[in-house]
């Protein structure tokens, strides 16, 4: 059985941690700590705050090994991104240059459609919603479309030049 024996302002500012905490999880480990202080068995924690046998000398070997730190909760690391960092680069351009380029006929990408594309292009299956995941995370927002102005093709302005001349001469213009 671990015993735990602190000194009275070890106690204080726990039990100050304790009151001004939101978390429950965090309440819940700081008593285990605190009973454990005052001598309750590790069997009876356990019943009195409805967890396991094992969670009771777990928190407080925690809190023996790294102080009030050991106790505070984490947030789950998760699944790996099912689109890799390294295609960052390649997607802002793709969405740059528009999906003209790549075969579709349409003005901007939707999230669905760059998931479609990134399977075709790159054998990555990524679903709408994690390509905009990962479009949010690399700051690139699709319903803002960014509109370059482009010089006109020099040829086509003399030939349509020629051609509202030519209106003006036959009167339709």
């Amino acid at each position: 059985m671990i015993r735990v024996h602190l000194p009275d302002s070890a106690v204080r500012h726990l039990e100050q941690v304790f009151r001004a905490t939101p978390d429950r999880r965090l309440r819940d480990r700081l008593q285990i700590v605190l009973m454990a202080h005052r001598g309750r068995r590790h069997g009876q924690i356990a019943a009195d705050l409805g967890v396991s046998r094992r969670t009771v000398p777990r928190w407080l070997n925690a809190y023996l090994e790294r102080g009030l730190d050991g106790l505070a909760p984490k947030k789950a690391k998760g699944a790996v991104a099912k689109v890799p960092a390294d295609l960052a680069d390649e997607i802002k351009r793709w969405i740059a240059d528009g999906p003209a380029p790549h075969g579709l006929d349409r003005a901007n990408w939707t999230y669905a459609e760059l998931a479609d594309h990134l399977l075709k292009a790159k054998g990555v299956r990524a679903s709408r919603s994690a390509v905009g995941r990962f479009c949010r995370k690399i700051g690139v927002r699709m319903y803002r479309p960014t509109y370059r102005y482009l010089r006109g093709d020099p040829a086509k302005q003399a030939a349509a030049r020629v051609e509202l001349a030519e209106l003006k001469k036959s009167g339709g213009g």
